[in-house]
């Protein structure tokens, strides 16, 4: 790194926006999991958008890799730097103001370092709503989001991160600002940019604000946690959640009794609903703005009963018993992490392939390891499973030595029903060479043009998504 470096962006940025101490830096180095870990020579903090557009300029000029960063709660260390300690990791954090709430035209525009949750608590200040909701959001970023295409539980009714972009504010590899932050529904004036950088990872450019799609505030709920004799029920639930349901379905979720096990075990205050144990569960919510919610939830748990695709319901009658019930299934993440080691798997399939998949794939994995604990849940209403494999404590250093086993008979699986390895966490350095190695010659050409085209340096986080 040039010796002067440094001396330049604390002379244009201040003091205060570049660490350069072991202690200060090691928060940056290391991703959310623990399994990334990576060295930088400095960590740069700009305010605004024009300090961020000085350091990529400044390291650009240099030759100096920049690695972008906001909340650091990715799974597949997208943001997390190499152990060569060359690069600058460039943290997003200060750039937290929402700079326009729009009602009428149900938009909001803020800035990449503002948290999920602070967005969705400016909507609902105004009346209005920001749908994207995930396990971390009192901590991932808007940033982040954009960067990774995130999704959450409410991908069914609303769409991943990219349905809900209408712009971007974008620093460019060579410093460059592109102002793309434009409110509009329609607009065929090109190219549409802005999706070149969602879910790029930060590997085009960095996310400095974007403009965001508001909904109308749904502030009836109606939830209810049901039992499930399998996979193949909760495929065929579906369909009956969406005809009585219609608009104001928003969210089906599966969870097995491995992943609610590690929260009746971890989680502070957590019980089992219904006493005994189910292999399946599934999370189901109507959200509205009337008594609807509750007549048609009533409705389609009566057709489900009727057909015996559930087994029995738990509805919650308060806010509280939802939150309840609601932890069950986002306090699964966290609960893992908690309980040791884990290969996880984020995987995306055709829905009516899910259950051929679950009932191929889990004999397929313990034949490899007996004592495997499968840990799955995830968005049925999107094809999208949270495929996670465990072991016991003394079973851990087994675990790692197959987990490249493992990985390749699950994405295989996969792969022969046209499905995808990659459904909302990013592929980081994680997976990056495994969705190579999946994707056409013609797709991967592709995104190596693109990638040269906008960074022909490639200095803009090296190492992660193209390989």
């Amino acid at each position: 790194m040039p010796a002067n470096l440094l001396d330049r962006l604390r002379s244009t940025l201040g003091d205060g926006a570049v660490l350069t101490e072991p202690a200060d830096l090691a928060a940056y180095v290391a991703d959310w999991t623990g399994r990334f870990v990576g060295s930088a020579r400095a960590v740069v903090r700009p305010a605004d958008t024009a300090g961020v557009a000085t350091a990529v300029r400044l390291c650009t000029e240099a030759g100096v890799a920049v690695v972008p960063q906001g909340g650091n709660t990715g799974l597949a260390g997208g943001a997390t730097p190499d152990d060569t300690g060359a690069s600058v990791v460039l943290s997003l954090e200060r750039l937290r103001r929402v700079r326009e709430l729009d009602p009428v035209a149900d938009t909001i525009t803020v800035e990449a370092g503002v948290v999920l949750q602070a967005v969705q608590e400016a909507a609902t200040s105004a009346g209005r709503l920001f749908p994207l909701s995930l396990g971390s959001e009192g901590s991932c970023t808007i940033g982040g989001n954009v960067a990774t295409n995130a999704g959450g539980t409410a991908v069914l009714r609303y769409g991943m991160m990219r349905d809900l972009v209408l712009g971007l504010e974008v620093v460019l590899p060579d410093g460059r600002v592109w102002d793309g932050l434009r409110p509009l529904r329609k607009d065929n004036t090109g190219y549409d940019l802005k999706q070149l950088f969602i879910g790029a990872e930060g590997t085009l450019g960095v996310v400095t604000a974007a403009t965001l799609r508001l909904f109308p505030a749904t502030p009836r709920r109606a939830t209810a946690l049901v039992t499930l004799p399998s996979v193949d029920a909760a495929v065929s639930v579906l369909p009956l959640l969406r005809e009585h349901g219609g608009g104001l379905l928003t969210a089906w979720e599966l969870i097995n009794r491995q992943a609610l096990d590690l929260v009746l075990t971890h989680l502070p205050g957590a019980r089992d609903p219904f006493g005994v144990a189910h292999q399946w569960y599934g999370l189901l919510e109507f959200a509205g703005t009337s008594d609807e919610v509750d007549i048609e939830l009533e409705a389609a748990l009566t057709a489900a009963f009727e057909q015996e695709l559930i087994a029995d319901a738990v509805v919650a009658g308060s806010p509280a018993q939802r939150a309840s019930l609601w932890a069950l299934r986002e306090g699964i993440s966290e609960s893992q992490k908690v309980a040791g080691a884990s290969i996880k798997h984020d995987v995306t399939l055709p829905i009516a392939e899910l259950s051929d998949f679950v009932a191929e794939v889990g004999p397929r994995l313990v034949a490899l390891m007996p004592d495997l604990r499968l840990v799955t849940y995830g968005h049925v209403g999107d094809g999208n499973l949270h495929y996670n494999l465990a072991a016991p404590a003394d079973q851990e250093a087994t675990l790692r030595a197959a987990a490249g086993d493992l990985t390749r008979a699950v994405y295989s699986a996969v792969a022969t029903r046209g499905g995808s390895i990659s459904a909302e966490h990013g592929l980081g350095t994680l997976k990056r060479d495994a969705a190579a190695s999946y994707r056409s010659d013609v797709e991967n050409d592709l995104m190596r043009a693109v990638k040269n085209a906008l960074d022909p340096h490639g200095l803009m986080n090296p190492g992660k998504l193209v390989p």
